[in-house]
């Protein structure tokens, strides 16, 4: 088991090696960017209409769908921050696996197939079916917005950690110019493929993303004889924690307070899937309903087999480099699974050079795929729901709709770049369940009440998504995960932190479906039967879905 532990003078050859080896670094590192840039100036070429620009023209099979959802959904919250969650914390860092694995089961069996069927490009097109258009179109904009910007810190905070890693930059200014160059790039994946480039972009890192878990992991059980026991064991022994290491409660359990934090955490995990703006337009990328069941069951088993991944990945980490030496490269644990490719390459060797590089150009490329699509699908909704429909109620062209969506993403764009600079040092996976809970609170239950329930009327779309959107980001405001915490807040220095949970799903989730419901039934406008019962037709059957 000594093997096991890296010596101090091994992390110093480490760091002298990926110094002596920084130009291979880097080349291998920008092959892989420009390769995901000419897929995505290829596909440009091919971006044509609104529905090539929002929807890929619809043509891709259910197996890409597949390929290019787990692409969107395995983000760096999955590969950095899930690793270095666990490397951490053990089996209360694996609970984010769980989470975010189960939460395709409320999207496959409630949302994916109606969504397809009942909309057209973004999630406004579901609500303005049955209500007034201009109010719950402007809802959908907003609220589409803001839980994309909460996604993107995520990408943006990990982009931050690998970039730094690779070029040696410890400096704030440095990663903070990482963090622009990133938003710089993520604009122009966006403005010149639309949803084509962005599909071929997250299907191709797909690929690359399990091939490298896979890598890895065949390396780290190599590393215990493929004894998964002694591979525990030595993690639980190297973490100084013991067999609390193995056991719940290491991060969640120690008081009441982070017993709830794990059941808030838990619900915004489990039900935000369904409200991502990115996954959902991810549906309408397919020529039909059953197209869009197919994908989500491609999805479902290439993201499981990964999620099983990451148990190796982060307790190899914990194992082989321990959380000591992890944290001094960054607080949050991001950088762990660049550091143990490092390690199983060879420490000091052109081998661990190569496989550094290599995963962390996996990791920048799933960032760049996720960026993008979280960007395309917060422009589409400003172009489609809040320009072409809202301002210019319906009369604009798709020329213009798409040249708002272009501007749309950089703006979107200067946004994540300015926050992204103040949350380079929280763990990705955490600042990815807190866009799960602003999903699960605003969107999923004006979703989930347009497509099942009649009574659902305008005043009670627009209370659920204000109402659910503005307490879960006044909660995270006034959180720890903002200020009040030295080591990971946003702020650090100061403490405005009156609510004492780290995740808001807890409250916010329940309050979005309650003024859902309240607002339905203290309305006077009486609900469409009519309409609903077209809609209801529609989502089930696909009869006249575009």
């Amino acid at each position: 088991m000594s093997a096991a532990y890296p010596s101090h003078t091994a992390l110093q050859l480490a760091a002298s090696s990926t110094t002596e080896h920084r130009p291979l670094i880097i080349t291998l590192f920008a092959l892989f960017v420009a390769a995901t840039l000419a897929i995505t100036v290829w596909a440009g070429r091919q971006t044509r209409s609104a529905a090539d620009f929002y929807a890929g023209g619809r043509q891709f099979t259910a197996f890409q769908n597949g390929l290019a959802v787990s692409g969107d959904y395995m983000s760096a919250a999955s590969f950095l921050g899930i690793a270095g969650a666990i490397a951490l914390f053990g089996y209360d860092g694996f609970l984010y696996s769980i989470g975010f694995l189960v939460a395709w089961l409320v999207a496959l069996l409630l949302v994916a197939e109606p969504l397809r069927n009942s909309g057209r490009y973004t999630m406004g097109d579901v609500l303005a079916y049955r209500m007034r258009q201009r109010p719950v179109r402007t809802a959908a904009g907003v609220s589409t917005i803001v839980v994309s910007i909460f996604y993107l810190l995520a990408q943006m905070a990990g982009a931050g950690v690998l970039v730094a890693l690779l070029l040696g930059i410890t400096s704030d200014a440095g990663k903070i110019l990482i963090v622009s160059l990133v938003g710089v790039l993520m604009i122009v994946y966006v403005t010149i493929g639309g949803m084509k480039g962005t599909t071929w972009v997250q299907m191709v890192k797909a690929v690359l993303l399990i091939a490298g878990a896979l890598l890895m992991t065949f390396l780290v059980l190599l590393k215990f004889d493929f004894n998964i026991s002694d591979l525990l064991g030595t993690a639980a022994a190297k973490s100084g924690h013991g067999a609390a290491f193995l056991e719940p409660g290491l991060k969640y359990g120690a008081t009441g307070t982070s017993k709830l934090d794990f059941l808030s955490l838990g619900i915004a995990l489990v039900l935000g899937t369904a409200g991502l703006p990115h996954i959902l337009i991810r549906f309408y990328t397919v020529p039909t309903a059953k197209a869009a069941r197919k994908s989500v069951n491609w999805a479902i088993g290439i993201i499981g087999a990964f999620y099983l991944m990451t148990i190796a990945l982060g307790f190899g980490a914990a194992a082989l480099i321990g959380p000591d030496e992890i944290k001094a490269k960054n607080p949050a644990g991001n950088a762990a699974a660049p550091q143990l490719a490092e390690y199983l390459g060879g420490v000091g060797s052109t081998g661990g050079a190569v496989l550094l590089a290599v995963i962390s150009a996996v990791a920048f490329a799933t960032i760049l795929a996720v960026v993008a699509g979280l960007t395309l699908a917060s422009s589409s909704s400003f172009a489609h729901d809040i320009y072409a429909n809202v301002i210019r109620k319906g009369k604009a062209t798709e020329k213009e709709e798409m040249r708002a969506a272009r501007w749309a993403t950089v703006l979107i764009g200067a946004v994540a770049i300015l926050l992204g600079a103040f949350a380079r040092d929280m763990n990705v996976a955490g600042l990815v369940a807190l866009a799960f809970a602003v999903a699960a609170s605003a969107n999923l239950p004006t979703i989930l009440y347009s497509l099942f329930w009649k009574r659902f009327t305008t005043r009670g779309a627009l209370w659920s998504i204000y109402g659910g959107l503005a307490s879960s980001v006044i909660l995270v405001l006034f959180s720890p995960v903002v200020s009040g915490n030295p080591k990971t807040s946003m702020f650090k220095g100061v403490d405005f932190a009156w609510f004492p949970l780290e995740n808001p799903g807890l409250i916010s989730i329940p309050l979005g479906f309650l003024l859902g419901w309240l607002g339905s039934l203290l309305s006077k406008e009486e609900p469409d039967r009519g309409k609903y019962a077209e809609l209801e037709v529609k989502s089930l059957t696909g009869i006249g879905a575009h």
